[in-house]
């Protein structure tokens, strides 16, 4: 019996991990536009505190579904696809964003993150380009 309920206790805790799930690019759904992620430069992901998953197909989307749940942003884990090594996550708090008309995005804002600011710099030598940190790049596009 002892086992069981450290079985079920053990269930629980992990069902509440804020670690994301792995996106299943070309199968998983946009829970902001419903389209189908398939770019692995641009993807993001939101994990609640509760370990609710959201997935988004551009960084754009997953700030447009923030901006009337800002609430939701301290208590979450917010990731970003850094966009040097696609398919990789990082946190979206932290990175760097550029919108730069070279690169285009799934969702047209042309939005790209990146790990860091030194990252960006390397990655896009463009006079197009303009660097934002999470809360300009919230605010730009909310």
């Amino acid at each position: 019996m002892k086992r069981i309920s450290l079985l079920i206790v053990l269930c629980i805790l992990l069902s509440c991990s804020k670690k994301p799930q792995p996106i299943n690019y070309g199968i998983d759904m946009c829970n902001f536009c419903q389209m189908t992620i398939v770019t692995k430069t641009h993807a993001a992901q939101m994990v609640t505190d509760k370990g609710k998953q959201f997935k988004f197909d551009a960084i754009e989307c997953m700030i447009r579904f923030l901006d009337d749940k800002q609430n939701l942003i301290p208590k979450s884990n917010l990731l970003i696809t850094n966009y040097s090594t696609p398919g990789t996550m990082t946190n979206a708090i932290t990175a760097s964003y550029v919108i730069c008309e070279e690169i285009t995005s799934p969702m047209g804002a042309n939005l790209t993150g990146f790990a860091s600011e030194q990252n960006a710099k390397e990655m896009i030598n463009s006079p197009s380009a303009k660097l934002y940190n999470w809360n300009t790049i919230f605010n730009k596009l909310n």
